[in-house]
């Protein structure tokens, strides 16, 4: 198993890979999630494979077959003048596929974005989690982050 850039050829697994997040989100949140949809679409990905400010990593096999991904995004934090500004690598969404998990896939991903950030300057990687997805949350923990703020909510 190696980590590479994800290229065009991946786009279709990539989908995949975003139908299987998004089902986990939707069966979380159905108030905010939709079944049946994904965070992007072909156009959208495409766009992003050939973009250095949102690398996408994928995970392969032996034979070039896409495991998972790391989709990133390069942010230059915060963004008022009052706190100390620094860049951070934002992990826009991470998923290995159902058949991989348990394997080492997501550890191995998680490491590459924590080296990748190294090598671009970063100060940390960031990532967003739902609320009740647990196993998530525990694999993030294992990989040593911790809250950095909590966001709340009052649904009306």
């Amino acid at each position: 198993m190696r980590i590479r850039r994800a290229e065009a050829k991946d786009t279709e697994k990539i989908l995949d890979l975003l139908s299987q997040v998004l089902e986990i989100h939707a069966t979380i949140r159905p108030d905010i999630f939709v079944s049946g949809t994904t965070k992007y679409g072909t156009a959208e990905i495409a766009e992003l494979l050939g973009n250095d400010e949102a690398p996408i990593y994928v995970a392969v096999d032996d034979g070039d077959a896409v495991l998972g991904y790391a989709m990133c995004r390069v942010r230059e934090q915060p963004a008022e003048d009052r706190m100390v500004r620094f860049k951070s690598l934002f992990i826009d969404d991470l998923c290995v596929d159902e058949a991989a998990r348990g394997a080492g896939v997501g550890t191995m991903l998680f490491e590459h974005v924590k080296n990748e950030a190294r090598r671009l300057g970063c100060y940390e990687v960031t990532l967003v989690v739902w609320d009740g997805n647990d196993s998530a949350e525990r694999f993030y923990e294992k990989m040593g982050m911790k809250t950095k703020e909590r966001m709340l909510e009052y649904i009306l």
